[in-house]
């Protein structure tokens, strides 16, 4: 069970950086907004492009077509970080990582129409089961007993799943070996390209960025570089649990990042509330708990019997 325990590594440390991404935007960038946070991502990623060539060297090896390929999936993943962060800009962490359930559902579904790929039965009905945990999720129940839809994270969050799912099926539409190295420098050097064209386009964004530059630049960039750092052990420890294990049995655990993010955010609340705070009412918990349990089993049911 060794393998399981460094599959393991994975969520946890993603589940840090989404309470990390969440500290960002809500400590120092309230006002300034995503786009100046993406521009400070972009900046992180210049740090990260050695320590990727030097983990592994061969990311430059590869010919223009797989280069134009690796790019449009770090263009979509560039697009599904902008849409998380504008999900997370109002909501908890422990309620927008729910939404990322749907990659597979998605996945299955452009499969069909870009592979050829039937589900079968129990798919469709995996399927119905995620939905139906992210549906319990897309309710807000405030302080009043009122429940309001949370429209703006559906849509934002729906689109990042929707992206993530169309990058991996790109993958294989190109029979391109997936490579999680190659995919990183890639991913990263369009993170740059976007961060400059936000910088040097969005007059906004760019003062922004420049006030936060002179105010919190230390600070911020230490976060950033924590969080990129974070990430990339993260997918190491991933890629390492692949030589461990069959595929699906790594994939599965992946979907126990709502339960991290969960726990995380009840620790923050309890003993670090400054760094970030949870809902905590019974009927919250209460809703977190059911969706992810629910979303947890059809993500289950549909990478287990996917492959």
């Amino acid at each position: 069970m060794t393998w399981f325990l460094v599959a393991l590594i994975g969520p946890i440390l993603y589940a840090i950086t989404n309470h990390i991404d969440k500290h960002l935007l809500e400590k120092y960038f309230s006002v300034s907004g995503v786009g100046t946070l993406l521009i400070f991502s972009s900046l992180a990623s210049i740090l990260a492009l050695p320590i990727i060539f030097f983990a592994d060297p061969t990311v430059l090896d590869v010919d223009p077509f797989n280069i134009f390929i690796l790019c449009i999936v770090g263009l979509l993943n560039t697009a599904l970080l902008w849409f998380y962060l504008m999900a997370l800009e109002e909501e908890e962490a422990s309620v927008t990582i729910v939404f990322y359930q749907l990659v597979p559902v998605f996945g299955a579904v452009l499969g069909y129409f870009l592979l050829d790929e039937v589900p079968t039965l129990i798919q469709l009905v995996a399927m119905a089961i995620v939905i139906l945990g992210t549906t319990i999720i897309s309710f807000e129940l405030d302080g009043e007993g009122e429940v309001k839809l949370r429209t703006r994270t559906i849509l934002f969050m729906t689109a990042a799943s929707l992206c993530w799912a169309l990058g991996s099926v790109i993958f294989k539409v190109a029979a391109l070996e997936e490579n999680v190295w190659r995919s990183l420098f890639w991913e990263h050097v369009t993170l740059e390209i976007v961060g400059l064209l936000i910088f040097a386009l969005v007059p906004t964004y760019r003062k922004h960025f420049l006030e936060s530059m002179r105010a919190n630049s230390k600070k911020i960039l230490s976060l950033n570089v924590l969080n990129e750092g974070l990430y990339m052990f993260g997918n190491g420890a991933v890629a390492f649990a692949y030589l461990m294990a069959p595929i699906a049995f790594v994939l599965l655990t992946q979907s126990l990042q709502p339960f991290f993010v969960l726990a995380i955010g009840i620790f923050l609340t309890t003993f670090f509330p400054a760094l970030g705070r949870e809902k905590m009412g019974g009927r919250h918990l209460a809703q977190k708990i059911t969706a992810i349990v629910i979303t947890g089993i059809g993500t289950y049911m549909l990478l287990h019997f996917g492959g």
